[in-house]
C-alpha cells in the first residue's frame, strides 16, 4: 500500500489545512457535517415552537420581529461552517474538535431562544453564536497557513469574523432602545464579511456539495414543519378532539408540495460571484419560511380547536405569508434561471392567491389546494416548458 494510501486510512490529531478540489468526484456530505446538521434541529425545533406559541396568543409583531432576529443567528452559523467545509474540510482530530465546539455553541443558542421569546433577552443566543463564530476563527486561521494561495481570503475572514464578534459582545451594553438598529447594522457587517473576503479570489468550495448540503438542510426543515403539525394534532386527539384528521392532511399537503417544489429538478449552486452570494443568502427566506409554517399549521390547529387568541384569518396569514415568500424565493433563486413560460408566472400568481386565501373560509384548504395545483402545473408542463438545460441551473 502507497503512503498516500496510509494517510488517507488513518485519520491524523493534525494536518495542515490544504484546500479541497472544487472539481472533487463523488464529493458528498460527511458523517461530522451531518452531526452538525442534526445538532442545529434543536435550535430550529426551539425557534419554530416559541413562534408558534406567540403567533397563538397573539403576540403577532413581537413574534415575527424575534423569530427573524434568532433564525439569522441559527442560518448564519450553519451556512458559514458548511462553506468552509466544503473548502477546506481535512477531517483530522483539530478539525472535528473545533467542530464540536461550534456545535456546542449551537446548543447554547437553542437554550437562550425561550428567554429571547418571552423577555427579549438575547444574551444567552449571543453567547451561544459568539463561540461558533469564534471557533470558525480558529478554522479559518489554519486555512490561511495552510493555504498560500488562498491567504488573503482566509485571512480577511479570520479578521472580519472577529472584529464582528466583538461587535454582538459590545451590543449587549447598549440601551433596549437600540437593541433592533444595532442588530440590522450588525447583520449587515456580518453579511459582507464574504462578500469582501472572497474578492479577490473564491476560496476552493465546491458547487455541488453546497448543493447537497443546502438541500439536506431543506429537508430537515421540512421535518421540523411536519414534527410541529404532529405534535399539535396530537395534543388535540390526547384531549379527546377526533376532528382535525382533515387539517392534519391539509397540512401534511402543504409540507409535501413544498418538498416537491424545491426538489423537482437537479439544481447546483452557482459557481461565480456574485449570484453564488445571492443563492447562498438568500436561502435565508427557504429555511425561515418553511419553519414559519410548521408554527402557522400549529397556532391554525390551535384556533380550530378554540385555544388560540387569534382569529382563522390571523391563523391563515401565519401559514399563507412564509408559503408566498417560499414560493417567490424558489421562484428568484430556481424557477427563473431553469425554467420557462407558464410555470414561471405559475410561482408569483400562486404567492399572490397565497397572501389572498386568508381572507375567505378554510384558509389551510385552500392553500393546500393552491399548492397541489402549482405542482401539477409544474408535472404537466415540465416537458414544454423546460429548456435544454433542465438537468444543471446555468452559471450567473
Amino acid at each position: 500500500m502507497t503512503n498516500v494510501s496510509n494517510s488517507r486510512s488513518v485519520r491524523p490529531f493534525y494536518r495542515p489545512m490544504r484546500p479541497r478540489r472544487r472539481d472533487e468526484p463523488h464529493r458528498a456530505a460527511t458523517p461530522l457535517e451531518l452531526f452538525f446538521d442534526l445538532c442545529f434541529v434543536v435550535a430550529v425545533a426551539q425557534a419554530a415552537s416559541s413562534l408558534h406559541h406567540d403567533v397563538a396568543e397573539g403576540h403577532l409583531g413581537h413574534a415575527v420581529g424575534s423569530y427573524l432576529m434568532v433564525f439569522f443567528a441559527i442560518w448564519w452559523s450553519w451556512v458559514n461552517f458548511t462553506w468552509f467545509a466544503s473548502a477546506y474540510d481535512t477531517d483530522d482530530d483539530v478539525y472535528r474538535i473545533t467542530t464540536l465546539v461550534q456545535i456546542c455553541g449551537a446548543l447554547i443558542l437553542a437554550a437562550g431562544v425561550p428567554r429571547a421569546f418571552a423577555d427579549g433577552d438575547f444574551s444567552v443566543i449571543t453567547y451561544g453564536y459568539v463561540v461558533m463564530r469564534l471557533a470558525a476563527v480558529v478554522h479559518w486561521s489554519r486555512a490561511a497557513v495552510g493555504d498560500p494561495r488562498h491567504r488573503p481570503a482566509a485571512r480577511r475572514y479570520a479578521i472580519g469574523v472577529t472584529v464582528v464578534q466583538i461587535g454582538w459582545l459590545l451590543r449587549l451594553l447598549l440601551p433596549a432602545e437600540w437593541g433592533l438598529a444595532s442588530f440590522l447594522l450588525l447583520v449587515v457587517a456580518d453579511l459582507l464579511v464574504p462578500a469582501v473576503a472572497e474578492r479577490p479570489g473564491m476560496t476552493p468550495w465546491h458547487p455541488r456539495h453546497i448543493t447537497e448540503r443546502y438541500g439536506l438542510f431543506t429537508l430537515i426543515v421540512l421535518g421540523e414543519t411536519v414534527l410541529a403539525i404532529s405534535m399539535a394534532i396530537q395534543a388535540g386527539l390526547d384531549a379527546g378532539e377526533h376532528d382535525l384528521w382533515s387539517l392534519a392532511a391539509a397540512g401534511a399537503i402543504i409540507v409535501f408540495a413544498l418538498w416537491w417544489l424545491y426538489f423537482d429538478r437537479p439544481i447546483e449552486a452557482p459557481d461565480r460571484l456574485p449570484y453564488s452570494l445571492i443563492w447562498g443568502y438568500g436561502h435565508y427566506l427557504v429555511f425561515a419560511s418553511i419553519a414559519a409554517i410548521g408554527a402557522g399549521l400549529g397556532a391554525a390547529v390551535d384556533v380550530d380547536r378554540g385555544f388560540a387568541h387569534i382569529s382563522q384569518t390571523s391563523a391563515g396569514y401565519a401559514v399563507g405569508v412564509p408559503v408566498a415568500v417560499f414560493l417567490l424565493t424558489i421562484w428568484v433563486l430556481h424557477v427563473r434561471r431553469q425554467q420557462h413560460g407558464v410555470v414561471v408566472v405559475a410561482f408569483p400568481v400562486v404567492a399572490l392567491l397565497a397572501l389572498l386565501a386568508p381572507l375567505g373560509p378554510a384558509p389551510v384548504y385552500v392553500l393546500a389546494a393552491l399548492l397541489v395545483a402549482l405542482v401539477t402545473v409544474t408535472v404537466l408542463l415540465r416537458s414544454r416548458d423546460v429548456g435544454p438545460s433542465a438537468t444543471m441551473a446555468s452559471p450567473a
